[in-house]
């Protein structure tokens, strides 16, 4: 799904995501959160988030299972700017100790089953030195806008781009369906998989990795989260008296997990 023909059109086609009233409260918040220590980005991307926190002074290493979108981060910022593993999200690990794990924008649905949504969770706490958080930004599932009898929800009707998602309410999976008109009449279409979480049971794999709940946003900008949110920013800190559980450092196991899928799920 991320080859280079993909990547090469990511920052283009998530150009909203890189506007300052977005980009902005993203990185300020998650700078206050690393505080004076090291940041660890799973699904970096091309390097979106990354770049703008490490140009605050926040060291910021990176996980990327594309090579491809790794190809266009390095047209941006150099490995030792930089520094990035290719590998997923789940196992692979890096040296170092953080005081910040995160990952944006929807991108834990890229795992799709609950085991390796938990590992994910896993992961993170075991790069987290003590009383380090872990971040994630998630959808929160629109499943009660569904018709009876109805899969589809319509998430964006704009005239550059549609977007529709089924879901599946039994398995919790998740199909992005994506239009977009191009100059000459034609109609390109994308699509990705996803497995959607709720908040509730992000804060129970939470504490399967051993972590705790310490915030729940509604958005970047602090935003209260209500049951009409549609979305959340929530942060999980590791405890202070905790014991470091990561194993010998090494690269992926060489689970090829699937990592975002067009549009709807763009960490990085």
């Amino acid at each position: 799904m991320w080859d280079d023909e993909t990547a090469e059109r990511y920052d283009i086609t998530s150009a909203e995501r890189f506007a300052p009233e977005v980009l902005g409260p993203t990185v300020d918040l998650l700078a206050r959160l690393a505080g004076s220590g090291a940041a660890l980005e799973f699904a970096i991307g091309t390097g979106r988030v990354a770049i703008p926190l490490a140009a605050r002074g926040v060291p910021v290493t990176g996980i990327e299972l594309s090579a491809s979108m790794v190809a266009q981060l390095r047209r941006k910022a150099d490995e030792a700017t930089l520094p990035v593993v290719v590998g997923d999200m789940a196992t692979t690990t890096v040296p170092g100790e953080f005081s910040l794990v995160y990952l944006v924008w929807n991108s834990i649905s890229n795992l799709r089953t609950q085991a390796e949504q938990v590992a994910c969770f896993r992961n993170a706490a075991r790069h987290l030195g003590p009383g380090g958080r872990f971040v994630i930004e998630l959808w929160v599932p629109p499943i009660r806008r569904l018709p009876p009898g109805q899969s589809a929800v319509p998430m964006s009707t704009g005239d550059r781009h549609l977007l529709f998602d089924t879901y599946d309410l039994v398995t919790q999976q998740c199909t992005s369906h994506h239009y977009w008109p191009e100059d000459d009449g034609t109609v390109r279409y994308g699509s990705g998989d996803f497995r959607y979480i709720w908040p509730a049971e992000c804060d129970l794999m939470a504490q399967l990795a051993g972590l705790e709940p310490e915030t729940r946003l509604a958005d970047w900008d602090g935003s209260p989260f209500t049951a009409e949110s549609e979305s959340h920013v929530s942060v999980w800190r590791k405890p202070l008296g905790a014991t470091d559980q990561r194993p010998d450092i090494g690269g992926s196991d060489g689970c090829a997990f699937a990592k975002k899928g067009p549009e709807r799920v763009l960490g990085g």
